[in-house]
């Protein structure tokens, strides 16, 4: 096959960040791993039954494209007595990827621009250039909250989306309501599209995760099941926003998702009643144990929400602080991967209370050691 074949836009997109960190790991034996981005607990029982019995009663065809009848009813039920939006529809889409991926092609003309903001997850400058977008990124260091001064300034006549992930991978932070409030209400005077990704809304403290639907009614907003119910694997996501815009949505998935995975949505019937908060809250514990562990030797900023801390690297780069972490048999990502800046590093504490202390143990050592 000739390099011709391939598509310019693959030039475009980058994987070799987090490839070069697991090449770097590949001769590790028995690493101490606090670079999943993922839960450490299965999924519950209760739905993994549903699943099983769901497949067993023949849902394993396609469904609707929007999604079944009795996943998409609770949904909406809990959306309109959150949000008492007249215009606000729900869908069911294939994951959270599907979700971005879907609300990308539907809204972006090439040369549009889409403000993230840095550090952001991997996948939203991808599927930007994806869909011929360009990515305007605005720094959030060093304490990462949004410069609502400088979203202010990034807004030109290009400007299409504003994408807010909160809590936020990799760094843990949690948008506040004035920043929250003030990034919704740029996007309606300006009439820019908002999407909020709020995959990880459930992993924070309580009170403190605010949506920007709540101040602008035209918010497009993105979430699932996989975080939340340690359900990565199953594909399943929901997406709410105005009704003119899902329909476009809905319309671009019948030719490409189809529909999110049948058996899986009557299995997310139950997760949706499925309580969470002990999980949330044994995740919250974590958070205290390792910056209580690390607090001496790190300087960490955000880690209020999600399961991630992103702690400056104490001396030389972010990429080469962590070359030294997997010298040590540690697994830890560099903040190069979700940033421009190559300053800092990310850590999942989505992992048993053991791991934790042995990897608080050898970035300390590391630390203490310097360059």
């Amino acid at each position: 096959m000739s390099d011709r074949w391939i598509a310019d836009r693959m030039q475009k997109i980058d994987a070799s960040g987090i490839r070069k960190v697991f090449d770097l790991a590949a001769n590790m034996v028995n690493p101490v791993n606090l670079s999943i981005g993922q839960p450490h607990f299965d999924t519950p029982e209760p739905i993994k039954e549903a699943l099983q019995q769901a497949v067993r009663d023949g849902k394993n065809a396609y469904s609707q494209t929007q999604g079944i009848k009795p996943l998409l009813q609770q949904i909406q039920s809990a959306v309109d007595a959150e949000y008492h939006h007249a215009d606000r529809q729900t869908f069911i889409t294939s994951g959270t990827s599907g979700g971005l991926m879907l609300t990308l092609m539907t809204l972006l003309n090439p040369g549009d621009e889409v403000i993230v903001f840095d550090p952001y997850f991997v996948m939203y400058k991808h599927l930007t250039t994806l869909a011929g977008g360009i990515v305007r990124s605005i720094s959030t260091y060093p304490d990462f909250r949004i410069p609502l001064d400088r979203v202010r300034a990034a807004i030109n006549d290009k400007t299409k989306l504003i994408l807010l992930n909160s809590p936020c991978n990799p760094t843990g932070h949690v948008a506040s309501e004035e920043e929250v409030r003030g990034l919704a209400e740029l996007a309606k005077e300006h009439d820019v599209a908002l999407l909020s990704d709020e995959i990880y809304r459930v992993f924070c403290d309580p009170g403190t995760f605010v949506s920007p639907a709540k101040f602008n009614d035209q918010t497009i907003v993105i979430d699932g099941f996989s975080k939340s119910h340690s359900m990565t694997g199953w594909r399943i996501g929901w997406c709410h926003g105005p009704e003119h815009l899902l329909q476009q949505m809905i319309k671009l998935q019948q030719f490409t998702f189809v529909c999110a995975p049948h058996p899986v949505q009557w299995a997310a019937c139950t997760a949706w009643n499925y309580d969470v908060q002990d999980r949330a809250a044994d995740y919250r514990r974590k958070r205290d144990l390792l910056r209580k562990e690390l607090e001496q030797d790190f300087e960490i900023e955000g880690a209020a929400g999600a399961f991630y801390m992103f702690p400056r690297a104490p001396w030389g780069t972010g990429t080469e602080f962590v070359k030294r972490a997997i010298d040590h048999e540690l697994l830890i990502i560099p903040g190069n991967v979700f940033s421009e800046q190559d300053t800092h590093f990310r850590i999942s504490y989505a992992a048993p209370d053991e791991t934790l202390l042995k990897g608080a143990e050898i970035l300390r050592r590391i630390a203490r050691a310097g360059a």
